[in-house]
């Protein structure tokens, strides 16, 4: 088995995904997205919206300013010139991912998730799953509210306790979701707007029957090709399979000779190298990383890759914070630099920068002279006019004076 440097693993992690491609010169189009979906497989969903939503960051991360109607138009949107090339499923959590990976997460290789809950509160509603089917069909795509308005119309007349909750509605959509029976055929404001799957997923893709071993083979696949090299926890993690339908699919990746077994050092146990990984010599380059990029999302393997611990501390009471609300930290030519607590202030026009946080041992001039001109294009991405340093953490000076 072969021994590889921890800095050979992190240089492989980094261009599996992505972070070794140049930036685009041009603006970027809907090949460059195709390019950076190809490294990353799927997009993570969050509805926090402080600085920017989930979704769209790490194609930023990637590819610099580009335009946000690039993933809004793959994900929710169909048209002959440009068919769909993103469906929202349960994946790592709630994901955009290539329309084309749908039978792999429907072929139960993947356990039914938290959405399973709600079967009993569900079932005290006879009848409900088949009214809420029925409404999407005549009216799709539609939300949760206009979902329970059209069932309260038709359940007016019933008479005493025809009606229920109007929290269960919610619940037997995302339930029915979390099935794959119903999926996302648009979103208006960030709101999931329900639709049949069978209209949103074409149907040769819809009618690809994938055994559950098949499935876990192509994920474990897909999460070797995006990690570069990795723990079978790792692997496991990525769209987040149990641990023995992911030991089988990775040993018989192993025989298939799709993974190669490696000793990272300094890493407890065996990693596997995905066999198409490449390792440059050199990483160069920068990029502010959101909570949510597919890099970082596994805490404990961000800490054994890159030496940075790292935790979102939006359930954190404010005055027991050590970084902030809404942390990015901070890629400079392959290693995480710094970290920075960033708020989009739309109303005043800035990026706000509330706290800035230097790693020890950074190059605090370069860190700060690099972070200043990285936030500066991510507040003219976003529409913003500048950016605003306050004055928490250890960087804030250094970084204040290369803003302005």
């Amino acid at each position: 088995m072969q021994t590889i440097s921890l800095q050979t693993a992190r240089r492989t992690a980094l261009a599996a995904q992505g972070f070794a491609d140049a930036r685009p010169a041009a603006p970027p189009t809907r090949r460059h997205l195709a390019k950076v979906l190809s490294r990353v497989q799927l997009l993570q969903l969050d509805s926090v919206n402080v600085a920017v939503r989930a979704h769209y960051m790490p194609v930023f991360s990637r590819l610099g300013a580009y335009d946000q109607a690039l993933v809004d138009d793959a994900a929710w949107t169909d048209t002959a010139r440009k068919p769909r090339m993103l469906v929202e499923s349960w994946a790592h959590e709630a994901s955009l991912l290539p329309v084309e990976d749908w039978p792999l997460l429907r072929s139960g290789a993947k356990r039914d998730g938290w959405w399973r809950n709600y079967t009993r509160v569900i079932e005290t509603v006879p009848g409900l799953i088949d009214d809420v089917l029925a409404i999407v069909k005549e009216h799709g795509p539609i939300g949760a509210g206009a979902i329970e308005k059209a069932l309260e119309a038709e359940v007016a007349g019933r008479g005493p306790g025809a009606w229920w909750e109007r929290s269960v509605v919610k619940k037997a959509c995302e339930y029915l979701f979390g099935l794959g029976r119903l999926s996302t055929g648009t979103r208006r404001s960030f709101e999931r707007l329900y639709d049949l799957t069978e209209r949103v997923v074409p149907p040769e893709i819809l009618s690809r029957q994938v055994s559950a071993e098949e499935g876990a083979r192509g994920l474990i696949d897909r999460s070797a090709r995006a990690l570069g090299v990795a723990t079978e926890t790792d692997l496991r993690d990525y769209y987040r399979l149990g641990p023995d339908v992911a030991r089988q699919a990775v040993a018989e990746l192993v025989e298939a000779g799709t993974l190669e077994p490696v000793q990272v050092r300094d890493w407890r146990g065996i990693a596997y190298r995905h066999t198409a990984a490449r390792t440059p010599r050199a990483v160069t380059g920068r990029a502010l990383l959101c909570p949510f990029d597919p890099l970082i999302w596994e805490r404990a393997r961000t800490e054994r890759l890159f030496g940075f611990r790292y935790r979102i501390e939006i359930y954190v009471p404010e005055p027991k914070r050590l970084y902030g609300y809404y942390v990015f930290p901070f890629l400079l030519d392959g290693s995480l630099a710094a970290r920075v607590d960033l708020k989009s202030d739309r109303a005043a026009g800035v990026l706000r920068v509330q706290g800035s946080f230097a790693e020890e041992g950074a190059d605090v001039p370069r860190v700060a002279d690099e972070l200043a001109g990285e936030l500066a294009h991510m507040a003219q991405w976003l529409g913003l006019d500048g950016v605003a340093v306050g004055p928490r953490g250890d960087l804030a000076g250094p970084l204040s004076r290369a803003v302005r």
